[in-house]
């Protein structure tokens, strides 16, 4: 039985491109390319000095068109992706917030809209590059830990920059263990195995709480001034933004602006798919929003998140089933979600609005962001207003347990 089990989660593994030990993680990316590519990987190498000393516009228009074509296989691919979005979120915010690029060349725009096709990604730095694709060992013998890792790619703000990358890789890695487990939950759905249900909750659980752990990370590696005065603008989108309210012209694709958001929490296929299993309903706006990021996930997590949302509900399963235990077990999962969104909300508080308020009230602007995105998140959603939402939304997910008084009084 148990290795049917196994060989039954190896087929989900395999469908929705997971890893048993790092989730949707993208395990070891490369960091070459075919030389007929050199140009993209000399600039995303370079991208801090090059913004920095206000040079990469001007090698971007330099830069020959070049066809995808030789790019092989899906790390190929994805290391592309990563270049090329770097690359532009540096080319658009070169100049800070207040002359962003209008117009992406050709050069970025026409190879970087193929690779997104054959990614099924959109052409817009995501979480799944920045975050998902973006890391690299020092030491290849090594633990994956926050003292042996790094980005193959950086922006302005060094280990600010670092830090919020791998903290949020780590926190990713610490949600493979819950992926793992929702599946064993789906699984056990389908026979009515309450026991197996229960366990697999319990590994969510567990999870949850590990993420919110390791989210605490942040604080020893990100600074909130070099978060929100340099970082934060080169994770920013062309949807929904002050800074850009007509999009952004791809020259060569398009002869209309493309509107994208930029790279979010929101993004993280983990959450969405404990929501999924978990039957949290976000509703109007924030649900909008919430789908609408599942477009900026690679194809399999995102398939694994509408696979867990047309399953039989599991809410409904546990309200048709009087176990004390497995209500329990339930809810002990909502709140570790609950707890995790809550931390969520005051770091955003934290190395969002408090700097932002701070700068706006000196009235000098930070380079970057300044006031235009206080509130407003890199994605384009009303910052606070939509995780309180998330949060509130979450927590009404809970069963309230009926006490034993009133179950005797209906026998």
């Amino acid at each position: 039985m148990e290795t049917k089990c196994k060989k039954t989660l190896q087929a989900d593994f395999d469908m929705f491109d997971i890893s048993e030990e790092l989730g949707f993680i993208l395990e070891e990316p490369l960091t070459n390319l075919p030389d007929y590519y050199r140009v993209w990987l000399d600039l995303a190498n370079n991208i801090t000095h090059l913004i920095e000393s206000r040079k990469l516009r001007d090698l971007v228009h330099k830069m020959p068109v070049l066809s995808p074509h030789l790019l092989n296989n899906h790390r190929e691919l994805r290391l592309a992706h990563l270049a090329l979005g770097f690359i532009s979120m540096g080319y658009v915010w070169q100049e800070g917030q207040h002359a962003p690029a209008q117009i992406l060349p050709k050069a970025l725009a026409w190879p970087y809209w193929l690779v997104s096709r054959r990614l099924g990604l959109p052409p817009i730095l995501t979480y799944a590059d920045s975050v998902l694709a973006n890391w690299k060992l020092r030491d290849p013998t090594g633990e994956m830990e926050s003292g042996n890792m790094d980005l193959i790619f950086s922006f302005p703000g060094g280990e600010t920059c670092r830090g919020f990358f791998i903290v949020s890789l780590l926190v990713e890695m610490a949600a493979s263990s819950g992926i793992t487990g929702a599946l064993e939950v789906m699984h056990a759905m389908k026979t009515s195995d309450l026991i197996n249900i229960q366990k697999g909750l319990v590994k969510v659980t567990l999870s949850l709480k590990k993420m919110k752990e390791t989210f605490k990370l942040i604080h020893n590696h990100v600074d909130p001034t070099v978060f929100h005065g340099t970082l934060r603008i080169f994770v920013s989108g062309w949807r929904d933004n002050p800074m850009l309210p007509r999009g952004l012209l791809y020259e060569g694709v398009s002869n209309e602006p493309i509107f994208l958001s930029g790279g979010s929490a929101a993004q993280s296929s983990a959450i969405q798919c404990f929501d999924a299993l978990l039957c949290t309903q976000h509703e109007d706006e924030t649900g909008t929003f919430l789908a609408r990021m599942r477009d900026y996930m690679p194809p399999a997590h995102r398939q694994l998140i509408e696979t867990l949302s047309v399953c039989p509900s599991l809410r409904d399963f546990i309200l048709a089933h009087s176990s004390s235990d497995l209500c329990q077990a339930y809810n002990s999962c909502v709140s570790a979600l609950v707890d995790l969104r809550n931390y969520h909300i005051h770091t955003v508080a934290k190395y969002v609005v408090v700097p932002g308020n701070h700068a706006h009230g000196m009235g000098c602007p930070l380079r970057g962001v300044g006031t235009a995105l206080n509130a407003t998140g890199t994605g384009g959603s009303s910052l606070m207003v939509f995780l309180k939402s998330v949060r509130n939304t979450t927590q009404k997910a809970l069963i309230q347990e009926r006490s034993s008084a009133s179950r005797k009084t209906e026998m």
